[in-house]
C-alpha cells in the first residue's frame, strides 16, 4: 500500500480513540482518587481523636471505688484502666507511639483552681506533646512534679504537701478556659498526635500535629485528697514517664 493510500485510512480510524482518552485521564483521575483516598483518612483520624479525648474525659469522670461513707476514691488502677482503654481506642493508627495523652484533674477548692494531679501515655515527648494547658510542678515552677496529688508518706498521710499547681484561668486556650465548679472538679483530656500522610509525604499534605482537648465535671461525690493507691499497688502513669 502506498503512503498516498494509507494515509486517508490512518486519518479516518477511529479503534484507539478510547485508549488515547484513558491514557490522558488516567493522571487526572488517579490524582483525584488518591487526594480523596488522603482527605479521607485525615477526617477519620480527626473524628477518632476526637471521640477518644471525649470518652477518655467520660470515664475518668465516673470511674472509682465507693468506700461506704459517701464519697468515691479515685485509684491509680483506675486510672490506668480509662488510660489502657483509650490507647485500645487508638491502636488502629498507633495513637500511643505516634503522640501523647494527658489525664488532668482540675479542681475547685474553696474558690481556687487548681492542677492537682496529671497522669500520661504516649511515647511522644517535647513542647508539641505535653500539655499545652498547664501542667503540676515542683517548687521551681518549671520540673514536673510527678508527686502531686499523692501520699508519698511511709506512714500517715502527707498528701497535703503535695497540691499541685495553681491555674486561676483554667485550663483551655485563652478565652475559652474550662474551670472546676466550687469544691468540686473536672477531668481534663489532651490529645496530640502525630499524622503521617497516607499518600506519600508532602504529597497531598505533610506531617502534622493534631490536636485535641475534652473534659467533663466529675459525675460523683469524689474524695480529692489524693490518688489512692491501695494494696495491691498499680503503677502510677505520671507524665515523667513516656511509654506506650
Amino acid at each position: 500500500m502506498t503512503a498516498r493510500a494509507l494515509l486517508p485510512r490512518l486519518a479516518a480510524a477511529r479503534s484507539g480513540a478510547a485508549l488515547l482518552e484513558f491514557a490522558l485521564g488516567l493522571p487526572l483521575v488517579l490524582t483525584a482518587g488518591l487526594w480523596a483516598a488522603e482527605l479521607t483518612n485525615f477526617a477519620v483520624t480527626n473524628q477518632r481523636l476526637s471521640q477518644i479525648a471525649l470518652a477518655l474525659a467520660d470515664n475518668a469522670s465516673r470511674v472509682g471505688l465507693f468506700n461506704g461513707t459517701g464519697t468515691t476514691i479515685l485509684r491509680e488502677v483506675d486510672i490506668n484502666d480509662v488510660l489502657l482503654a483509650a490507647k485500645q481506642q487508638g491502636a488502629a493508627f498507633n495513637l500511643t507511639a505516634n503522640g501523647r495523652i494527658t489525664l488532668s484533674s482540675l479542681e475547685n477548692s474553696g474558690g481556687t483552681q487548681r492542677i492537682h494531679w496529671q497522669r500520661c501515655i504516649g511515647v511522644q515527648s517535647g513542647a508539641t506533646y505535653d500539655s499545652h494547658y498547664g501542667k503540676t510542678v515542683q517548687t521551681d515552677g518549671v520540673t514536673y512534679d510527678p508527686t502531686a496529688g499523692v501520699n508519698t508518706a511511709a506512714s500517715g498521710d502527707n498528701s497535703a504537701q503535695h497540691p499541685g499547681t495553681l491555674a486561676p484561668n483554667g485550663m483551655g486556650e485563652n478565652g475559652a478556659q474550662v474551670n472546676a465548679p466550687t469544691n468540686s472538679g473536672v477531668m481534663f483530656v489532651e490529645i496530640n498526635y502525630l499524622y503521617t500522610p497516607l499518600i506519600g509525604k508532602g504529597w497531598f499534605t505533610s506531617a502534622k500535629t493534631i490536636r485535641y482537648v475534652a473534659s467533663f465535671v466529675v459525675r460523683d461525690n469524689r474524695d480529692y485528697g489524693q490518688v489512692y493507691n491501695p494494696s495491691p499497688t498499680s503503677n502510677r502513669a505520671t507524665c515523667d514517664l513516656y511509654s506506650g
